[in-house]
């Protein structure tokens, strides 16, 4: 049981450093004007959109901050998929390997 957990583990750590990759390919493209009719761009927006705009609602209305309308929500995600990453997943492969 143990191994599926731990492969389960290693999955979402690939799949958080994938999204990682994503939001950092988004926030390069918003320095650009992509088509937005463009498969890889609706794709990136699709897929970044439902967090990008909760952190930026977050970020904005409930702690007040303006930055003069510069986005810091892909920086806060990409530090909190960080912390995610390098925190909390290396503690529950300990907490699996030790009850395997």
């Amino acid at each position: 049981m143990s191994n599926v957990l731990l492969l389960a583990l290693v999955i979402l750590d690939r799949a958080i450093g994938m999204y990682m990759l994503v939001i950092v390919a988004r926030a390069i493209m918003s320095w650009f004007r992509p088509n937005p009719r463009n498969p890889i761009v609706r794709f990136l927006y699709a897929v970044t959109d439902p967090v990008l705009s909760s952190v930026r609602d977050f970020i904005h209305y409930r702690l007040r901050l303006n930055l003069g309308g510069i986005d810091i929500s892909p920086l806060a995600v990409l530090a909190a998929l960080w912390a995610l990453r390098a925190l909390v997943l290396p503690w529950l492969v300990r907490v699996v390997a030790g009850a395997g």
